[in-house]
This record gives structure tokens, sequence and C-alpha cells, in this order.
């Protein structure tokens, strides 16, 4: 990897006229966040920026301000002289499919990386993608106004779970004091990320919760929202933060499994977890991968089987991987 990567990038965003960027499938708060803040950076040096993703955005970011401005699709090859991915260990983790011959920059804060771009820029020490796009604004010399440092404080306290996960460091605090410094909010941000609830979501926290399962031993928890939780309550993209915020809260647990019903017989099972259980560990054990607190992967089969046979797995991986005592 060249170890100047960030200059790479600033020199191509400095050549190019039209950049698009994308995120991962799914997209999350820190995607989202730090790609409007990038866009506004663009912008400010000229640039015609756009944002195209596959996937929906979800509640709330679907609701913050320039979130509009955010296309559902795929990109063009030929509007865009350069595409910037966020967050993608490789290009069909974006679900873009007209890359292939596009100058590619792949920018990630996760060490599961492909550095399959033709500039690659990975992070594994910084908290958030939105870290790592402030630190490319400042590199850039574009101007970050109060509304990009509101959305680039949201990425990095939304990955960090408000400061709670293990990638939360003391960059990351640094990194937010500047961003008050240029105008972020910390009380409009967090109205924007924890006051926009709907009722409907209120509600299928309910429902979610109800499916509470815990092993004998007291550690593991596992939570699940089937589909028909959401059209139920006419609900289709939405933050489940919180609901696995709730389950992880419960004294003794080191490991929470939220099962996500995205189509018959296929989950997506978000992993996290406390203290020294290891979930980027479980979740490369089955396919996936993310943070040592914070991981998921797909699992395929019917929902008995693997709501029974997932938490042995865990359990037994977690014991595997405990610190043995000392004999005595």
């Amino acid at each position: 990897m060249n170890p100047d990567p960030v200059g790479l990038i600033c020199r191509k965003i400095r050549e190019s006229r039209r950049i698009a960027i994308t995120s991962h499938l799914r997209p999350d708060g820190d995607s989202v966040c730090a790609s409007l803040a990038l866009a506004m950076m663009g912008e400010r040096l000229g640039k015609a920026m756009s944002i195209v993703n596959k996937d929906n955005t979800p509640l709330p970011f679907c609701h913050f301000p320039e979130a509009g401005r955010i296309r559902i699709g795929q990109i063009d090859p030929a509007e865009s002289d350069m595409v910037i991915l966020l967050e993608c260990a490789d290009v069909s983790r974006s679900g873009q499919e007209n890359l292939g011959d596009c100058f590619k920059i792949n920018i990630d804060h996760h060490y599961s990386n492909f550095a399959y771009a033709d500039i690659n820029w990975i992070n594994p020490l910084a908290s958030a993608v939105g870290e790592m796009i402030f630190e490319l604004g400042k590199r850039l010399g574009a101007p970050i106004l109060a509304q990009a440092a509101d959305y680039l404080y949201c990425a990095i306290v939304s990955d960090t779970g408000s400061f709670q996960f293990s990638n939360t460091t003391a960059k990351a605090f640094e990194t937010c004091t500047k961003l008050v410094g240029l105008g972020a909010s910390p009380i409009n941000v967090s109205e924007m990320l924890y006051s926009n609830n709907l009722p409907e979501k209120i509600k299928l926290l309910g429902q979610v919760l109800s499916t509470l399962r815990m092993n004998g031993r007291g550690n593991i928890a596992a939570i699940t929202m089937f589909k028909k939780n959401l059209s139920d309550l006419n609900l289709k993209e939405i933050d489940t933060e919180d609901i696995t915020t709730l389950a992880r809260s419960i004294k003794g647990v080191e490991m929470v499994l939220f099962f996500k019903e995205m189509e018959k017989d296929t989950f997506r099972v978000s992993l996290r977890s406390k203290g020294r259980a290891n979930a980027a560990l479980i979740a490369e054990h089955f396919g996936g991968g993310g943070h040592i607190h914070a991981s998921g992967f797909t699992a395929y089969g019917p929902y008995e089987k693997l709501i029974v046979e997932i938490p042995k797995t865990v359990e037994r991986l977690l014991t595997a991987a405990a610190p043995k005592s000392p004999a005595s």
C-alpha cells in the first residue's frame, strides 16, 4: 500500500470534475453521514458530487437534512470521473454492478478489506469512516461548514454507539471536539439520532424484545425481527441499533445475536458484544466480519434450526476463546 494514500486521494479529487460516492448495502449512520459530508466538502471545491446507494437510507437518517440528495440505484460510469466507495470490503459489498472500468477509491476503517481499488485507504484504527473523511477534508483544504461538521460528528457518534463500543478512541473524542469547534451541535445530533422515533418503531421494539432468548449461562442473548413485524407496522427501512443496545444492557450478557429476516430462510445476524467477547471473531467463523464489539454475518436455513444451532456455536466459540484460569 502507498505510504500516503490520503495524498493520492486528494490529488485525484482535485483532478476530477464529477465524483460519485457510494457505500455498503444496508447503509448505516456512519456511511450515510460521511457520504453527505464528503459531498458537501467536494462541492465547496467546485466539484459535481453525487451519492448513489443500492439500498434505501434507513430511519432516522432518511429524514436528515440533505438525505434526499441520496439517489437509490446504480451508478452510471459515463457520468463520473471516479467513484469513492465507503466501507466496502469489495465492490460487491456496494451492490453497484457497473464499476468495472471506473477509477475507484476505497476508504474503509474495517481491517477485513480486500484493497481492490486504484487507491486504497484502510485504517482499522479509525473509529468511523466519518473520522477518516474529516482527515481527508483537512488535507484537501476543503471548508467544513457547520452542517458538514454535524454529519461527521453524527457519523462518529453513530458508529461508536454513542461512545460505548470498542472503536471509541482518544482520536474519536479529539475529532469530535474539533467538529464542535467547527459548528457541530451535539444537542442537534442527539435530537436527530434519538428523538425521531415513530410510534410504530416503539411498537416494533416491544415485538422484537418479546422474542428474547437466553442461553443457560446467561451470557448470550438472541432477539429476532421477522419481515412480518415490519410489514404489519408498515415499516420498511429502519435503524435498529437501539434495540440491540437494550438487549446488550442485560446484566451478564457478553454477546447479543440479532436475527433479522431478509428473505425466507435468510437472516442477517448482527452481533454486539462487550468486555472480552470478540464479535468479529464470531462473525468471521460464519463468513462475516466487522469490529470487536460490532459485527455481523448472513445465515441461511430454517429459523427454528438457526435460532438453536447458532447460539450453541457462539457459546462454544466464546468458551474456547476465553482466557484460561491459571492452574491452582
